[in-house]
C-alpha cells in the first residue's frame, strides 16, 4: 500500500516537472506578448508625438525589459500630481494678486505687426502673458560682462532679488556673485535662489550653499529626486531655466548658468562654454521683469507644500516686491549709466579658433517683447508650437544657434521647406559638444539638411552654448530652450521673443560673429564619410526622440 502510494506521489511530481519545463515558458511567452500589445497600446494612446512613440516602440521589442523598465520610469513625462496642483494653486495665488493689483499681463498684441499677432498669441494662449512695451534691453555677449552686470545690479539691489538656475557651480567669479548674494541678504534684500536639483547637485553639497543660507538667503531645490518619488513622477523633468530679477524692474535672460567657464566642465575636451544673456529694464507697471518674477515666485511656491502656505500667507508682501509700480527713472538711469561706464574696463571678450572679438552691445530703448516659459504637462509644447510657426512664415533669413541639435521630422521638415523655396537658412553649432549620442543623432540631419541649401556652419572656438533664432531680421527667440524634444516636451524652460528690429540686430550681429569662427559643411565632403558612419548616425537618428 505505502509502495503504491509512494509511485503515485512520484509520477504527480514528474507530472508536474514535465508541466512546468513547458506550460511555464508558454505562459511566459503568453504573457510577455500581452505586456508587449498593452504597452504599445499604452504608447501609441498617451505619446502625441509620432516619432517618440516609434522610438519607444522600437525599444521596447528591441530590448524588452530594459525598455519597458525604462519607459516606467521615463516614458511619459508625469511631473507628480501633487507638484501640478501646487503649481496651479501658485499660479492662481499669483493672478488673483495681478488682479487685485489692475495688472493685466495677457494684452498687447495691437503693437505687433500684423503678421506677427498670430505667433504671439501662441504664447499668451498657454502662459498668460502678452507683448510688453517700452523696455531698454541690452545683449551681453561675455561671461565678464554678464557677471559685471550682475554683481554691479546685486550690489544696488534694495527690496529683492529672485534667481533661477539649472547650473550653478561655485568656482571663479561665481563666488563673487555668491558674496554679492550674502552682502545683500545681511543689509536686509529679501533674497530667493531655485536651483534644480540635478544640474546643482554638486553646489547643494557645497559650503557655498551653507554659506548663502547662513546669510540669510532663501535657498530652494527644484525638482528634487529620490528613489520614491520615481514611483510617481519622471526624474529626468528638470528646470533648465535661467532667470534673474532684481527689484521688480531689472531681469536677466539667456542660456546662462551661474557658472564661470574658465572651471566649468574643463574635463570635457569641449573648450569654454560661450553663452549670452540679455538684460531688461522697465519703469512700466508691466514688463519682462513682472512677468519673470511671477514665474519665479510661481515656481518656488510649487516645489512644496511649506512654499505654498508661506506665498499665501504673504501675497500681501510679495505684491509690494514685485509688482512695484513707477519706480523713479532718475534711479534706473543713474545705474545704467554708472554700470556703462564700468564696462571700458572689461576685457574685451574672443571667442574661437581665430580670436573673433564680438562688440560690446549698446543698450537699445523701446524693444518689445514677449516671455515664453514652457513646462510638461503645463504649458502645452508652447515653444515648439511656436518656432515652427514661424520658420513657416519666414521669408528672408533664419538663423539659428543652438549646442543641442535633435530636430523632429516636422522642424527638420520646416527647416528643409524654408531653404527650398527660397530663404537663407544658417545652421550655427559647436563642432564638438559633450554628448556623444547628441553628436552623432544631429549628424544624421546634415544629409538632407544640405542637399536643401541650408548652411551648417561648424563652431570651432568651443561649445557654444547660446540658444538664438533670428527669423527675418526683425523677430527673435532668446532664451534657455536648445532645439531638441527634451527642451520642447520635457524641461521647464523660458524664452523671450523679441519684436524690435534694432534689438534683433544685436542677437545677428553676435551670430555674425560667431560665423567668423566656424567650419562649413559642403556637401560633397559630407557624402564622402564611411558608410560605417552614416549607418551608425542613421541608428542613433532612430531614437533621436528620446535624446
Amino acid at each position: 500500500m505505502e509502495a503504491k502510494t509512494i509511485e503515485a506521489l512520484s509520477t504527480t511530481e514528474q507530472q508536474v516537472a514535465a508541466w512546468s519545463w513547458t506550460d511555464f515558458a508558454g505562459l511566459g511567452l503568453i504573457f510577455h506578448i500581452i505586456l508587449m500589445i498593452v504597452m504599445t497600446l499604452r504608447i501609441v494612446s498617451v505619446q502625441r508625438n509620432i516619432g517618440v512613440a516609434i522610438a519607444w516602440i522600437a525599444v521596447l521589442f528591441t530590448l524588452p525589459i530594459f525598455g519597458l523598465i525604462a519607459y516606467v520610469l521615463v516614458g511619459e513625462p508625469m511631473i507628480g500630481r501633487r507638484y501640478r496642483q501646487r503649481m496651479d494653486q501658485a499660479r492662481l495665488l499669483m493672478n488673483e494678486m495681478a488682479q487685485r493689483e489692475r495688472l493685466v499681463f495677457d494684452e498687447g498684441q495691437e503693437v505687433l505687426p500684423t503678421h506677427y499677432r498670430g505667433v504671439s498669441h501662441i504664447g499668451t494662449r498657454w502662459t498668460g502673458f502678452g507683448v510688453f512695451s517700452n523696455h531698454e534691453m541690452q545683449l551681453l555677449t561675455h561671461a565678464n560682462i554678464i557677471f559685471k552686470r550682475l554683481i554691479d545690479d546685486i550690489n544696488a539691489a534694495q527690496r529683492s532679488i529672485l534667481m533661477e538656475f539649472y547650473i550653478i557651480y561655485p568656482k571663479g567669479q561665481v563666488l563673487d556673485v555668491i558674496e554679492s548674494l550674502m552682502a545683500a541678504a545681511q543689509r536686509g534684500v529679501e533674497c530667493h535662489i531655485l536651483i534644480d536639483s540635478v544640474g546643482s547637485f554638486s553646489f547643494f553639497n557645497s559650503k557655498a550653499h551653507r554659506k548663502l543660507e547662513k546669510a540669510g538667503v532663501f535657498v530652494h531645490q527644484s525638482l528634487p529626486v529620490g528613489l520614491f518619488k520615481t514611483l510617481f513622477k519622471r526624474s529626468d523633468l528638470r528646470n533648465h531655466r535661467k532667470i534673474v530679477v532684481i527689484d521688480g524692474y531689472i531681469g536677466y535672460i539667456g542660456s546662462f548658468n551661474l557658472v564661470d567657464p574658465k572651471f566649468f566642465k574643463q574635463n570635457k575636451d569641449v573648450g569654454e562654454w560661450i553663452d549670452v544673456a540679455i538684460r531688461s529694464v522697465s519703469d512700466n507697471d508691466i514688463s519682462i521683469a513682472n512677468a519673470m518674477a511671477k514665474v519665479v515666485v510661481t515656481d518656488i511656491g510649487a516645489e512644496n507644500s511649506d512654499n505654498l502656505d508661506a506665498l499665501h500667507q504673504r501675497v500681501n508682501s510679495y505684491t509690494r516686491k514685485l509688482y512695484v509700480r513707477n519706480p523713479t527713472i532718475n534711479d534706473i538711469n543713474s545705474r545704467i549709466k554708472v554700470l556703462d561706464d564700468g564696462l571700458e574696463n572689461v576685457e574685451n571678450p574672443c571667442t574661437g579658433a581665430m580670436s573673433t572679438v564680438i562688440p560690446q552691445m549698446p543698450v537699445v530703448k523701446g524693444v518689445v517683447a514677449q516671455l515664453i516659459p514652457s513646462a510638461p504637462q503645463v504649458t502645452a509644447h508652447v515653444i515648439y508650437n511656436t518656432l515652427v510657426t514661424v520658420l513657416h512664415r519666414a521669408n528672408h533669413c533664419i538663423c539659428i544657434t543652438t549646442p543641442y541639435f535633435v530636430p523632429d521630422e516636422a522642424l527638420s521638415g520646416a527647416l528643409v521647406t524654408a531653404a527650398k523655396r527660397g530663404v537663407k537658412v544658417t545652421l550655427i553649432i559647436p563642432e564638438k559638444v559633450d554628448s556623444f549620442l547628441v553628436q552623432h543623432a544631429s549628424q544624421a540631419y546634415y544629409q538632407e539638411l544640405l542637399e536643401a541649401g541650408v548652411t551648417i556652419a561648424l563652431f570651432k572656438g568651443g561649445l557654444l552654448h547660446a540658444k538664438t533664432v533670428v527669423i527675418d531680421d526683425d523677430y527673435c527667440i532668446f532664451g534657455t530652450v536648445n532645439i531638441d524634444m527634451r527642451s520642447f516636451y520635457l524641461n521647464m524652460e523660458v524664452s523671450l521673443a523679441i519684436y524690435t528690429p534694432e534689438m534683433v540686430a544685436q542677437v545677428a550681429a553676435c551670430q555674425d560673429s560667431y560665423l567668423q569662427s566656424c567650419r562649413f559643411l559642403t556637401l560633397d565632403q559630407w557624402q564622402r564619410r564611411h558608410k560605417a558612419e552614416r549607418l551608425f548616425d542613421n541608428v542613433i537618428r532612430l531614437f533621436s526622440p528620446l535624446l
